[in-house]
Order: C-alpha cells, then sequence, then structure tokens
C-alpha cells in the first residue's frame, strides 16, 4: 500500500439510514425486478449455476446460456456424470472457460460428499471449486435467504459511492470495507431480495459512466452525489496495456475432412480444440507462420492454399488478429504428431459443432461452413 493511500480515511456510515435505505431500496426494485429464470425457483443449484455465469457475463447474455444449461443439465448429479468435453461444448461462447470447469469439479464434489445437494454453509461453499466470497454470499442469500452479502462489481460501484469510498475498488481495506457495509444493510428478513435489489440497482441505474441518478432511490443519501463527485467515483484503477497480437492457423484438408487437435491443460484455453497455429514472430508473414507452426506442433510440413479468413477478437487485455488459411500437406500419407495438444483427429466439417473451440476459431468455421471453396479444396484433397 503506497503511503498516500495509507493516510486516506474510510467513510463513516454511521450517518447512513439503513433502515430507510433499504425500504426505498426494495420498494424500487419491487418494480424494476427483471423476470430471470432463477428467480423463479431459487433453487440452490439454479442460483448457483447462474451466479457462476454472470462472473464475466451480461445478464442478457447468460439467460439464454442458462436455460441452455439447466435443460442439459438439470440437476447437480446429470452435471457430475457429464465429460469435460460436453460441459466446455456447452459453455462455449461465454469465455473464461475455467468457470466451466470448476462448476463441473464442485458438481462431483457435491455429490461425492453432500449427497448431490448445494450447501448451505459458507465454509463449504468456499471450498468448493471456483467459489470465493461473493458467490458464497450471493447463493446463501439468493437461495437461501441468509443475510449474507453479495458484493460484485455494481455493488462495489454502488456502495462507493453512497460512501464516497476515496480508495481503488482493488485495495484490501476498501473491500472489506464494503463488505461489512453491505452487511449491515441487509435487512432482517429480507437478505434474497436486498441483495438482489443491490445488485440490479448497479446494473440499470448507478451505472459505471453517466449514473442515472435522477432514477435512483438513494439519490439524496448518496455522498457522491451530494459532492459532485459520482461520476469520479469509484476511485479507478490504473488502467492495462493493451496488447496486440497478430496469428495464424491453418485448417489441414485431407480427404473430405480438417484436422483439429485439443490444447494442453495448463495452457491457455485447456482442453478447447483449435486449428494447429500460433503468434506471428517478427519480420514473418502469416504465410511463413503457419508453416513454422505446424511444423512445430505436429512434425508436418505443410504449405498453404488459399487464406480463409482474418477475424479480430479481445480475451482479457489482448487484442487478437487471427489469419486463417486453408492448406495441406506436402506428405500426404504423413500423420500429425501431437507437439503441443493432447488429442488430434481429422473430422470432417458437419462435426466441428461437437467440440468446444475459442470464439476466435469458432468464428472461422462459422465462416468455413458457408464458403463455396471448401468443397473444392476438399474434394481435391
Amino acid at each position: 500500500m503506497s503511503g498516500t493511500a495509507s493516510r486516506i480515511l474510510l467513510p463513516e456510515t454511521a450517518g447512513l439510514d439503513g433502515p430507510a435505505l433499504a425500504r426505498g431500496l426494495l420498494d424500487w426494485f419491487a418494480g424494476v425486478r427483471r423476470d430471470l429464470p432463477w428467480r423463479r425457483t431459487y433453487d440452490p443449484y439454479h442460483v448457483l449455476v447462474s451466479e457462476i455465469m454472470l462472473q464475466q457475463t451480461q445478464m442478457d447474455r447468460a439467460v439464454a446460456y442458462f436455460e441452455r444449461w439447466i435443460a442439459r443439465f438439470p440437476d447437480l448429479r446429470s452435471l457430475a456424470l457429464a465429460s469435460e468435453d460436453e460441459v466446455l461444448r456447452l459453455w462455449e461462447g461465454l469465455g473464461y472457460y475455467n468457470r466451466a470447469r470448476s462448476l463441473l469439479a464442485a458438481a462431483r464434489e457435491l455429490v461425492r460428499t453432500h449427497g448431490g445437494a448445494v450447501p448451505e454453509d459458507d465454509a463449504a461453499l468456499r471450498a468448493l471449486p471456483g467459489i470465493g466470497p461473493y458467490t458464497a454470499g450471493a447463493v446463501l442469500s439468493v437461495a437461501f435467504n441468509r443475510p449474507e452479502p453479495a458484493v460484485d462489481a455494481n455493488v462495489e460501484r454502488v456502495l462507493a459511492r453512497l460512501t464516497n469510498l476515496e480508495l481503488p475498488l482493488s485495495n484490501a481495506r476498501a473491500k472489506e470495507f464494503l463488505r461489512t457495509t453491505a452487511r449491515a444493510l441487509i435487512p432482517q428478513g429480507r437478505a434474497r431480495d436486498f441483495n438482489q435489489a443491490l445488485m440490479e440497482l448497479g446494473a440499470l441505474v448507478c451505472l459505471p459512466r453517466n449514473p442515472r441518478c435522477t432514477e435512483c432511490p438513494w439519490a439524496e443519501s448518496c455522498v457522491a452525489r451530494g459532492l459532485g463527485l459520482a461520476g469520479e467515483r469509484p476511485v479507478a484503477k490504473p488502467s492495462r496495456e493493451i496488447l496486440r497480437v497478430n496469428m495464424a492457423s491453418g485448417l489441414l484438408l485431407r480427404r473430405g475432412r480438417v484436422f483439429i487437435q485439443k490444447r494442453k491443460p495448463g495452457d491457455v484455453w485447456p482442453g478447447l480444440w483449435e486449428f494447429p497455429g500460433g503468434v506471428l514472430e517478427a519480420g514473418e508473414t502469416p504465410e511463413q507462420a503457419l508453416v513454422r507452426e505446424f511444423g512445430e506442433e505436429t512434425d508436418l510440413a505443410v504449405r498453404p492454399l488459399a487464406p480463409v479468413t482474418v477475424v479480430r477478437y479481445s480475451y482479457t487485455r489482448y487484442r487478437v488478429t487471427l489469419h486463417a488459411f486453408y492448406c495441406a500437406a506436402d506428405d500426404a500419407a504423413a500423420e500429425p504428431v501431437l507437439r503441443e495438444a493432447v488429442d488430434g483427429r481429422f473430422v470432417r466439417p458437419g462435426e466441428l459443432a461437437d467440440f468446444a473451440f475459442p470464439a476466435g476459431h469458432r468464428r472461422v468455421i462459422a465462416f468455413v461452413l458457408q464458403d463455396p471453396r471448401l468443397k473444392k479444396y476438399l474434394a481435391d484433397l
């Protein structure tokens, strides 16, 4: 902690009228409450799945994934019996795939140790893979109506403005202050509705940019708004450098099929399938990088046949430009040697939908399946 940060005092919360704030928020929530599938039953498993999906995903986008997930895995036991490949395929497009792996591991652990039920216990929940303080608090409060705080990014922003918190949200003192404040505001017997209302307030009104203060039930109590500082809270953290990456990948065609390989555990996108390729080195063209990467990853000498498409996508702080090519092996009988993968196979184009791919490769597949050139190349090789 810097010397400056250590001198910043935490806000005083004694002046907050907790019961009045809770009443105002709950009255507001009653009028704007969104109809979400996990709110119809508050089944603990449904709440757990929704909260893990929502860790890195916008609400509107998560709903469709949630409904497909529950249709396929209606309970923890059905999920525990699934293969990782099936779980990743169903999760494809949500990103941050470790969430799906953690959910699968948690299901297997809960079937083994808790009879296939979500426990109503903070320590037991936080012992599960992928479950931290926020998710545990959300499950306990939303599924079981327990008076536990559920402090996600939306709640952090609301409370930072309400109290005019002058520390960055990444600061350990700030995090503990916000959890303590959130817990103190929960009205007796209303944890489920209060925590959802608080998250809804951050999602719909107390926006990161241009907060809709005139629509906020807490506007008159908001210290940052009263000081004209709502737009400056929470305190911004230093921005991370954006890294731009150029990559090349190849669709190796042979006898009506295309080669795919499965990434190793511990790699980027572990367990997902891909077309071999990698990052362009200094001075390389995409075609040169494709030939080099195929040699390094499969021991195959390949030649590019034609560009497929160029896709651009982002993950974390990376901005990726992916150049995809159709290619063929110089020796049509040579088999790939898996140097950077745990599995590899030739599949028909129509079978690609059965495998989980990173978002960039899935966009390449969508283009390929509509490309009239593909049929000709497959017939020739």
